[in-house]
Parts: structure tokens; C-alpha cells; sequence
């Protein structure tokens, strides 16, 4: 068994997971302003952005498997994701007056929520940490938990 085949730790593989989460909003907003298909962003993310190095700092390795399911599964399922999007947003703004990079982040969010397995509250709590990171200084993080907390509850009531 080589290094890169041994088991990675839990800690290292929730690393993975965030990073795919974070990757998946950016392909996810690429494919809407660039209109490429799922299939050439995924590749351009596995073969230039995971592990990359940007100003002298190597980007993390995102799990595969999660980021192109999230992928995925955001345009496969796109129209009923965006309609429990709206019903979460207030009236007077439909996602599509929704920031798109808060768009992709709730697509790629509603993806998990509807298709994955993952507990909301997980779900909820990642995807703020990718608004944070895309907006450190505003109000989105706090808007992106209400909007996914309303999603969840309708997603996965059981789970409240």
C-alpha cells in the first residue's frame, strides 16, 4: 500500500468533503456564466483546481466522489432545488435575483439536502462556512442559514 493509498484520517476526510463542497459552488457558478456542460467543469476542477497551487499556496484535494455528485445532482435536480429555494426566499426575490455565486451555493446545498445523506444541520453548517468564505466580511453567511435552515426543514422535516 502506497502513502496515497493508505486510509486517510477523519479529520483529513471532512477536509475533503468541505473542500468538494467549496469546489462544487464554484463549478456550479463557472457552468451558469460560462454555459460549459457539467462534464467540462468537472474535468477542468479534477485536472487544474484540486491540489492546485494559487500564490504559493496548494489548494486542498476535494473528494471526488462528493464534489461530482454535487454537482451533478445540483443540474440533474436543478428546477425542484430552485423552487424550494424560492419558497425559502422572500417574496419580492426569486433565486434568480439571488447573487449567483449564493445561487450556485444553494443549489449545490439543495443537492445534498434532497440527494445525499448527510444530516441537515451538517449540510447547513458547511455550506455557511463556503459563504463565509466567499463573503468574510458580509451578511450573507446569516442569510445563507436561514434560507438553507427553511430548505432543510422542508427537505428533511423529520430530521427537526
Amino acid at each position: 500500500m502506497t502513502q496515497t493509498d493508505a486510509p486517510k484520517p477523519a479529520s483529513q476526510k471532512r477536509l475533503m468533503k468541505s473542500a468538494a463542497r467549496l469546489y462544487a459552488v464554484q463549478a456550479l457558478f463557472q457552468m451558469e456564466q460560462s454555459g460549459q456542460t457539467t462534464e467540462q467543469v468537472v474535468n477542468e476542477f479534477l485536472d487544474h483546481r484540486f491540489g492546485a497551487v494559487y500564490e504559493g499556496e496548494e489548494m486542498l484535494d476535494g473528494d471526488i466522489r462528493v464534489f461530482r455528485k454535487l454537482v451533478e445532482d445540483a443540474v440533474n435536480y436543478q428546477a425542484p432545488i430552485d423552487q424550494m429555494t424560492d419558497r425559502a426566499l422572500v417574496a419580492k426575490w426569486p433565486i434568480a435575483r439571488i447573487d449567483p455565486t449564493l445561487r450556485a451555493a444553494f443549489r449545490a446545498a439543495g443537492a445534498e439536502l434532497t440527494q445525499g445523506d448527510t444530516p441537515p444541520k451538517v449540510v447547513i453548517n458547511e455550506f455557511v462556512d463556503v459563504a463565509r468564505a466567499f463573503f468574510p466580511e458580509g451578511k450573507e453567511p446569516k442569510f445563507v442559514n436561514a434560507v438553507l435552515d427553511h430548505m432543510a426543514r422542508e427537505a428533511q422535516p423529520e430530521a427537526f
